[in-house]
C-alpha cells in the first residue's frame, strides 16, 4: 500500500508510530526556518513539518505549492502547547516528516478551495470542486444513502434488476431524449424517463419485488432542483394495495433519517388529500413547516362592483383567496412592488393588499388602495375571516384558480424564506387523492396528472361518464416542501387501461403504436401492483442542508442543459452523422 493512514485519520492514538500519508497541500507556512504543510485527503487534514535539517527534503517542501500531491512518511509527535486545534481528530498531532515525495505537481489552480467563486467556473473545473470539503462530504452522504436503502430493500426481499437505455419512445410528460439508430436508419432510440413500463412488466413476469438505482432522463426546463439526467430510487411490487406501498416506502425513509442525520420521523406519517393542500397551500408539495394558509373568500366578494374581484368569484373555473402574514404591515411599499412582481411570474396580474393599522377602528384603521372599491363590511368581514390582527397584511388572488394556487402558493413560500417563518426541522407527509386527469386548454383535452398507468379508484364506467371528478390510487411523500417520491397502484386490467387512453384521446391506433407491447402483455395476466420512486438527488439535497441539486451530482449539468467541464453537447461530423442517416437543419 502506497499509504499506511489517511490524513484525517491520524490521532493521539498514533503517537511515536511511523506513519506515511497521501494528499493534496491545502495550505503552506514557512515559520521561521520551519515549514508546516497542512496535508488533505477525503477524510480531512493533517498537519506535516519539515524541519531544516534534511537540505533536500526542505527544498522540495519550499517549491511545493498549494495543491501538490505529496507522500509524507514521518512519526507522529504530540502539538505543542497553544497549538493544538480541538476541531480536527488530528488537532493534537504532527506528523515530523522523514521522507518527502512530490506525487504530482499542480499549476495554480483556478480557485483556492475556501473562495466565495461562481457556479460556472466551479462546474467548469469540477474535479477542483470536488476536492472542497463540503462537496466531499456530499458525495459520501449520497453514498452512504444509497447503501442504506439498497440494504433496506434487499433486507425486504425487493431483487434488484436492470432495465433498458435504450427502448422505445412513451410520453410520460416531458420531452424524451432521442437516439438515432445506425441499424434501423430513420428509425429512434428513447433514453427512458423512467422504467415505468418496464417495472410493471417485471411484475407479469413474476419477478414480485423490484428495485433499481437508475438513471432517467427528461428533456425539460431546468430549475434548481431538477436536472436532463438524474437518480431515482425506483421501486415496484406484485399483489399490494395502496397501504402495502406507503408503509413498505415509509419505513425505508424513516431509517434512512434515522441513520444519516439521527432525525426520529412519526411512526405513522400523516396525510393529506390533493384537494386541501391545494386549497390550504396552493401547492401539493406543501412546506408544513410554514404556518400561512390560504384562505377561501369568493363567496364574500360575488356581489361587490369591483370586477377585478366579482367576476371570478362567480367563475367556477377561478379562485379567490386571501393569506395573512402577521405582522406584515411592516413591509413597505419597496417590498410590496417586489412581491407584485415576483407573483406575476406566475401569472399574476397584480397583487391587492390591505394593511391592518387599528382593526377596532374598523374601515379607517385599514390601509389599502382597493378599499374604496369595495363595501366596507364586505372588507370587514374578509378580516373576520382571515384572523386579522393589528400589525398584519392580508394579500389576495383573483383570477384562475391555477394562477391564484400558483401565484399565492410561491409567494407563501417567500415569504416564510424571506421572514424566518418555517417553524421546525422536519415535515415529512404522503399527499393522497390526486385528480386522475387535468383539463389541458391549449389542447383541449385531457391529460394524466401522474401518468396514464395510474389507477384510478373508481370503475372504468364512471371514469368515462365523469372524468374530470375521478380519483387517482397515487400518492406522493412531501417533505419540507419537496416531491422526494411518488409512485401509484397501477392499472392492471385491459379494459380499464383501454378506457384510460380514450377519456385521453388516444386513439386505439396512436396506443397499439406506443404501448401494444403493454396492451398485450395485459392479456396474458397482471397481478395488482403499485410502486414509487425516489428522487435521490432531491433527498440528497435535503439531506446535506444544500437548497441546489447541483451541489450533490458529481457531475451535473448547468440550467441550460450543458456540461462546462466536456463542453457538451457538442457538433457532431457530419460523416458520422451520415453514417446514422441523420441531416442537420439549424431553426432560422
Amino acid at each position: 500500500m502506497m499509504r499506511s493512514h489517511h490524513c484525517g485519520l491520524v490521532d493521539d492514538t498514533l503517537l511515536e508510530q511511523k506513519v506515511t500519508v497521501c494528499g493534496w497541500v491545502n495550505s503552506r507556512r514557512d515559520h521561521g526556518g520551519v515549514i508546516f504543510i497542512d496535508l488533505r485527503d477525503g477524510d480531512g487534514l493533517v498537519q506535516v513539518v519539515v524541519n531544516p535539517g534534511n537540505d533536500e527534503i526542505f527544498a522540495l517542501a519550499e517549491r511545493t505549492r498549494n495543491e501538490h500531491i505529496l507522500k509524507i512518511t514521518g512519526t507522529v509527535k504530540p502539538r505543542m502547547e497553544g497549538t493544538v486545534n480541538d476541531k480536527l481528530r488530528s488537532g493534537k498531532i504532527e506528523i515530523i516528516t522523514e521522507e518527502f515525495t512530490v506525487l504530482s505537481a499542480s499549476d495554480t489552480p483556478p480557485f483556492q478551495l475556501d473562495d466565495n467563486v461562481g457556479e460556472d467556473v466551479r462546474l467548469k473545473y469540477r474535479y477542483v470542486d470536488l476536492r472542497r470539503p463540503e462537496m466531499q462530504q456530499r458525495m459520501r452522504t449520497r453514498a452512504k444513502m444509497t447503501s442504506i436503502m439498497r440494504h433496506y430493500l434487499e433486507d425486504n426481499d425487493f431483487l434488484e434488476i436492470e432495465t433498458p437505455m435504450l427502448t422505445k419512445a412513451t410520453p410520460e410528460g416531458a420531452r424524451d431524449y432521442i437516439v438515432p439508430s445506425r441499424t434501423h436508419p430513420g428509425n429512434f432510440f428513447a433514453l427512458p424517463q423512467s422504467p415505468q413500463l418496464f417495472k410493471q412488466l417485471l411484475m407479469m413476469g413474476g419477478m414480485d419485488r423490484y428495485y433499481q438505482i437508475v438513471r432517467c432522463f427528461r428533456d425539460e426546463d431546468l430549475r434548481a432542483d431538477r436536472q436532463p439526467e438524474f437518480t431515482q430510487v425506483d421501486v415496484e411490487m406484485s399483489f399490494v394495495e395502496t397501504a402495502d406501498v406507503m408503509n413498505m416506502m415509509e419505513n425505508m425513509i424513516r431509517k434512512l433519517f434515522k441513520e444519516t442525520l439521527n432525525v426520529d420521523f412519526p411512526e405513522v406519517l400523516p396525510q393529506m388529500d390533493y384537494s386541501e393542500a391545494m386549497r390550504r397551500f396552493g401547492s401539493d408539495k406543501p412546506d408544513m413547516r410554514n404556518p400561512l394558509e390560504l384562505i377561501d373568500v369568493a363567496d364574500l366578494m360575488k356581489d361587490v362592483e369591483f370586477k377585478v374581484f366579482s367576476a371570478p368569484a362567480n367563475d367556477p373555473k377561478c379562485r379567490v383567496a386571501a393569506l395573512r402574514l402577521p405582522e406584515g404591515g411592516k413591509l413597505s411599499r419597496k417590498d410590496i412592488d417586489g412581491y407584485t412582481k415576483f407573483v406575476s411570474r406566475y401569472g399574476a396580474r397584480g397583487l391587492a393588499y390591505i394593511k391592518v393599522n387599528a382593526l377596532a377602528d374598523g374601515i379607517e384603521g385599514l390601509q389599502s388602495p382597493i378599499l374604496k372599491f369595495l363595501p366596507d363590511d364586505v372588507v370587514m368581514n374578509i378580516m373576520e375571516r382571515v384572523g386579522a390582527a393589528d400589525g398584519d397584511i392580508v394579500f389576495f388572488g383573483a383570477d384562475k384558480e391555477k394562477v391564484v394556487n400558483d401565484a399565492l402558493g410561491a409567494l407563501r413560500e417567500q415569504l416564510a424564506k424571506d421572514l424566518n417563518l418555517l417553524v421546525g426541522d422536519w415535515a415529512p407527509l404522503w399527499i393522497v387523492n390526486f385528480p386522475m386527469f387535468e383539463w389541458d386548454e391549449k389542447n383541449e383535452r385531457y391529460q394524466a396528472l401522474h401518468h396514464p398507468f395510474t389507477a384510478p379508484t373508481c370503475t372504468a364506467e364512471e371514469l368515462v361518464a365523469n372524468p374530470a371528478e375521478a380519483l387517482s390510487d397515487a400518492y406522493d411523500m412531501v417533505i419540507n416542501g419537496y416531491e422526494v417520491g411518488g409512485g401509484s397502484i397501477r392499472i392492471n386490467d385491459p379494459k380499464m387501461q383501454s378506457t384510460t387512453f380514450d377519456v385521453l384521446g388516444i386513439s386505439e391506433e396512436e396506443a397499439n403504436a406506443k404501448f401494444g407491447f403493454l396492451l398485450d402483455a395485459l392479456k396474458f395476466g397482471c397481478p395488482p401492483l403499485g410502486g414509487l420512486a425516489f428522487g435521490l438527488d432531491r433527498l440528497v439535497m435535503l439531506i446535506t442542508g444544500t437548497e441546489n441539486i447541483r451541489d450533490v451530482i458529481a457531475f451535473p449539468k448547468t440550467q441550460t442543459a450543458a456540461c462546462p467541464l466536456t463542453d457538451a453537447p457538442a457538433d457532431v461530423p457530419r460523416a458520422q452523422l451520415r453514417e446514422l442517416s441523420i441531416q442537420v437543419k439549424l431553426p432560422e
